[in-house]
Parts: structure tokens; sequence; C-alpha cells
């Protein structure tokens, strides 16, 4: 499966994506992220959680192959809809969400981290929001929990990438470790949260959540509406043929 989830004995519930090649997710994947995330926050036994991946990268956003075969806005409505249920399962999840982010993390990648409530990634980590190249809109909302806006906004228009090492200093990252150490050292921070009182931190998750200056659910959803205009305008078929001819093309 694409996505699994596994509890250990320590209160560490562990949930992993791993769907080959890039862990471009289809729409029923980001369903399955929401499921995960909703029952671990259920599960009074789960103290915190750790979100990874398998493969070259920790997620490369929506599987676009999987739009464009796709007859009508059937997929593009399920996907607008299971990244919504994501990003917000992680964000509202009972107990704290540690990314651990290997490679590339990129688009709806960015929408899941920017909602977790701590990041640790490997050397070989980076970060980008490379939506306007795919005539898409979304997850800004998330890319500003992890950088200054101005920055946010050179990133978004220019759809470039910045490594995990820039972004420690603004303290949306932790630490970046070796790729080898990287499971490691986000399991070590989760430990020592899933030793606190999870009554406590439980709590602790609502409250911060609840002073949160900007509301992640509506504002995402707010940019969502702008993929719909550009998807009925046409301009997003036309972007998403072009990437799947160059992406085809890179293959050969």
């Amino acid at each position: 499966m694409p996505i699994t989830s596994e509890l250990r004995a320590d209160g560490i519930r562990v949930v992993t994506m791993d769907h080959p090649p890039v862990n471009a997710l289809t729409v029923q994947g980001w369903f399955d992220v929401a499921a995960a995330l909703d029952e671990a926050g259920r599960d009074q036994a789960t103290h915190v959680v750790v979100l990874r991946a398998e493969g070259r990268g920790f997620n490369a956003g929506v599987d676009i192959k999987e739009m464009q075969h796709s007859s009508g806005f059937g997929a593009l409505i399920g996907a607008n809809k299971g990244c919504y249920a994501a990003f917000k399962a992680v964000y509202e999840c009972a107990v704290p969400v540690v990314a651990a982010v290997n490679g590339f993390c990129l688009g709806g990648g960015v929408g899941l981290v920017g909602n977790a409530d701590c990041v640790i990634a490997s050397d070989d980590a980076y970060f980008g929001v490379p939506e306007v190249n795919q005539g898409a809109l979304g997850a800004a909302t998330h890319m500003a929990r992890l950088v200054p806006q101005h920055m946010m906004r050179t990133l978004y228009f220019t759809a470039r990438t910045i490594p995990a090492k820039d972004l420690v200093q603004f303290g949306s990252v932790l630490e970046v470790v070796p790729r080898a150490e990287l499971d490691d050292a986000a399991m070590a921070l989760a430990a020592e949260i899933a030793a606190k009182d999870t009554r406590v931190v439980r709590a602790a998750k609502e409250a911060l959540n609840g002073i949160d200056p900007i509301d992640v659910n509506k504002s995402y959803r707010f940019e969502q509406g702008f993929t719909f205009e550009l998807n009925l305008a046409g301009v997003s078929d036309e972007l998403r043929d072009d990437f799947a001819g160059t992406e085809k093309a890179a293959t050969r």
C-alpha cells in the first residue's frame, strides 16, 4: 500500500508514504494520508506521529498523469479535496506531527510539511511550490509557514526550490542531518515528545492551533478557488500537457 501506519510500543506512530517512482500521490493516496492521521489522533495510545517517506523524495505533490488521463474535472476535484483533507488532517491531528523530509518536497509535500508541528530534514532535502508551471495554485499558505513572506513570494512566482539547510535559520526546520541519520533523528525528537503526559500534549496541540494567527484550512481553500478558475479557462490543461510531454521526453 502507498500509505502505511505503524504504532510502536513507545507511543510513536509512524506513517510512511511509499508510492514510486516519486511519491506523487493519487487522489486515493491523499485521502489515505488523511485517514492515517485521523486514525492516529483518535487512538489514545498514539502520543506523536512521524510522517516520513520511502524512496527518492518525501513527496512530489499530485499525480499529474492521473489527472491528464482522466476525462472531465473529476480527478481535479478529487485531488483538490484529497489534498485539503490530508493537509487538514496533519494540522488538526490531536497529537504533534513530526515531518521527516528526505530529498524533494514539492507542491503537496509542502502542504503536508507546512502543517506539521516539527520538521527534521536530510541534507539532500529541498522544498518548492512549482504549481505556476502546471497552471495551478496552492500551498502558498503552507510555504509561508516555512519561510518569510517575501521569500515565499519569490519562490512561488519563480517556482524555485530552497534547500533544507537554508530553512534552519528561519526556525521552520529544526535540524538537517545526513540522510542515513534522518529516521533516527526524527524518532529521537518524537520519543522526547512521546515521553510527556499525552493528556497535556494533546491539550497543548489544541491550544496552539487555537492561537494560530492564520486559519490554514480557509486560506488554502481560498487558493484552490483560483486553481479551479485556471482549469475552467483551459490554462491548466495546456500547461500540464506540456509538463507531461517534457517529463516523458526526459525519461526516454
